[in-house]
């Protein structure tokens, strides 16, 4: 599985004819916004160069300038390779361009995108061999607070934790060669119970005497094989998975422990003859609520997370590809961590199959906006139900988390309207999703909830345990004020026996030689100092009997933010296993002691 999809930018949906687009565009800058008017679109190079899918704010990109540009274009000449069957659609996939791009190929108006942060595609129709083609993008971004921008700042200088914008192309843009009738859609869905995975399949392009032979393998051997036919482009077909030559409860459940994963191969076939093929792969896992129990394949599961934004040095919110990646994500596991809050970004799908494959439980989070408008509530349900449907399949991904501490709803404790749109978010993700757990507003202020979660940012154990202890009703009933003056719950809402996790707390910063910057609290100047800090809140929290997880953050530094358990270069602060010792010890009261 690791090979085949190796740098496949769609894990989930694979074909073997692509090409990637990443490396040297032709770029420029149009900060009086005439590049439309003058025409800019007919043009096919540029003097300036850009390395894609890095933006112009990043040393990666070659440029490194951090200074705001509204507008920016790309120009690209493509050549028909060897991966282009003759006769067949091309389509060209943009992974991630923020924020309003437009699209020309050959001079043409292809069409136009509003969002940063999910996949979208075109259909650019059949491609005359060796032929090439000339693609023209242009990006217009903005510091509006109404856009979902995350940790992207709307001021012309950093601060606090909002960072250097990101612009334009920050992920990859790739062409594949699809036939006349296609694979558009994939959703999967296991059920650990029953056995069985529920595929939806859905085609475009022409969608006439359309069959799907769907098998399953595991570890080279085939499980299970059906055939279905199509109608009106869409089949629906439940596939019983049980065989106890695969394992001997029948089933290979996924879980941090062994992330088993099933390969997926669907057959797309008219009259008898092969159309389409693409290759897939799922885990078999149920996340679950049970009383004020997460549970995950039926057992509780105790989450020990960190807060991962997602930020390197030289490239910002891109990663520098997969090694990148599996470095975070084995960082992570030495640190005794079995999964993470991804904060504030959607981040490369190529970080969620890494996750499946190695066992790393992830948060999915939306990028906030920050001022409450109409529009914003209507861009914010487009786009957050496009990253849902992008990242429904991947079995990591255990908790859809749409809004955090009340960013872009700040009078969501009081006003009847932002408390409203926060239900609509949260039944508008279980239409998608009714499985996962959904957190609307973390940290504070919940209204409805599947998990309730708090932020705390208290730098003594001592402290942290005694007011959890001893104010825990107050706290779980809204009474009791802290995080800046707010309370666990929005006013008209109260608990109602759900989960607590501890989703905010530590922070603390520890400066390396050379650096200036903040955290939480006050800064550590020593590896000994630190841990002493470190293992007082951590211990406190992991004592506390009704508390069934926690977030540390955060897994690195960030710019001006100083508090991550790793330098920008991934370099560990202090000794991992000291971290690790701290995060899986013993503590006698949780009642899933051996998850710990």
């Amino acid at each position: 599985m690791e090979e085949r999809n190796c740098c496949y930018p769609r894990p989930q949906l694979v074909r073997e004819d692509f090409c990637l687009l990443d490396g040297s565009w032709g770029f420029a800058f149009d900060d009086t916004n005439i590049g439309e008017k003058e025409g800019w679109f007919e043009r096919t190079e540029s003097r300036r160069e850009i390395q894609v899918p890095y933006t112009y704010e990043t040393s990666a990109s070659g440029i490194g300038e951090t200074n705001i540009h509204p507008v920016v274009w790309y120009w690209k000449k493509v050549k028909m390779g060897s991966w282009y069957k003759q006769g067949s659609y091309l389509m060209l996939h943009f992974e991630g361009s923020d924020y309003q791009t437009k699209l020309w190929v050959n001079g043409r108006l292809i069409g136009e995108h509003t969002g940063g942060y999910s996949r979208f595609s075109y259909n650019l129709g059949v491609q005359e061999e060796n032929s090439e083609i000339a693609v023209c993008v242009r990006v217009s971004d903005s510091s509006s607070e109404e856009q979902m921008r995350g940790k992207q700042r709307w001021l012309k200088d950093s601060y606090g934790c909002w960072y250097v914008q990101t612009t334009g192309l920050w992920k990859s843009v790739w062409m594949e060669s699809v036939p006349a009738s296609y694979i558009s859609n994939l959703k999967m869905t296991p059920d650990i119970a029953a056995h069985t995975i529920a595929l939806e399949i859905e085609t475009a392009g022409m969608q006439k005497d359309l069959a799907a032979e769907c098998t399953v393998s595991y570890e080279g051997r085939k499980v299970n094989c059906l055939t279905g036919m199509l109608r009106e482009g869409r089949l629906d077909i439940l596939m019983n998975i049980y065989d106890k030559t695969v394992h001997e409860w029948g089933t290979a459940l996924w879980s941090p422990e062994h992330p088993e994963l099933y390969d997926l191969e669907i057959v797309l076939y008219r009259e008898g003859e092969p159309v389409d093929k693409v290759s897939s792969y799922f885990g078999m896992r149920d996340i679950r609520i049970r009383g004020n129990n997460i549970l995950l394949n039926g057992e509780p599961l105790f989450q020990r997370l960190i807060l991962d934004q997602g930020y390197w040095k030289e490239s910002g919110l891109t990663p520098q590809g997969d090694e990148a990646l599996l470095t975070d994500i084995e960082r992570v596991q030495s640190l005794g961590y079995n999964g993470v809050r991804k904060h504030q970004k959607t981040e490369n799908e190529r970080f969620l199959y890494w996750c499946d494959v190695k066992g790393l439980l992830v948060w999915e989070e939306a990028p906030s906006f920050y001022k409450f408008t109409e529009n914003a509530v209507k861009e914010f349900c487009i786009q957050w139900m496009d990253i849902v449907r992008q990242n429904y399949n991947h079995p990591s991904v255990i908790t859809w988390t749409p809004i955090n501490e009340s960013w872009g709803i700040m009078d969501v404790g009081r006003d009847k309207v932002q408390q409203s749109f926060t239900q609509m978010v949260y039944h508008l993700t279980k239409c998608i999703d009714p499985m996962r757990p959904v957190i609307v507003n973390d940290g504070w202020e919940h209204t409805v909830s599947d998990i309730i979660t708090l932020h705390d940012y208290e730098e003594d154990g001592s402290r942290m345990a005694a007011k959890y202890t001893e104010f825990k009703e107050a706290i779980l009933s809204g009474d009791f004020y802290h995080n800046n003056y707010r309370s666990a719950f929005a006013d008209g809402f109260s608990y109602q026996g759900q989960p607590v996790i501890i989703s905010e707390f530590g922070g603390i910063a520890f400066e390396q030689e050379g650096e200036e910057g903040w955290g939480y609290g006050n800064k550590v100047r020593s590896s000994e100092e630190f841990l002493k800090r470190f293992s007082s809140v951590t211990l406190a929290v992991k004592q506390l009997p009704y508390v069934c997880g926690y977030c540390y953050t955060q897994l690195t530094d960030v710019q001006q933010e100083v508090n991550g358990l790793l330098t920008e270069e991934r370099d560990f602060k202090v000794e991992p296993e000291k971290i690790r010792g701290i995060n899986e010890a013993r503590t006698g009261i949780f009642f899933n002691e051996k998850c710990h």
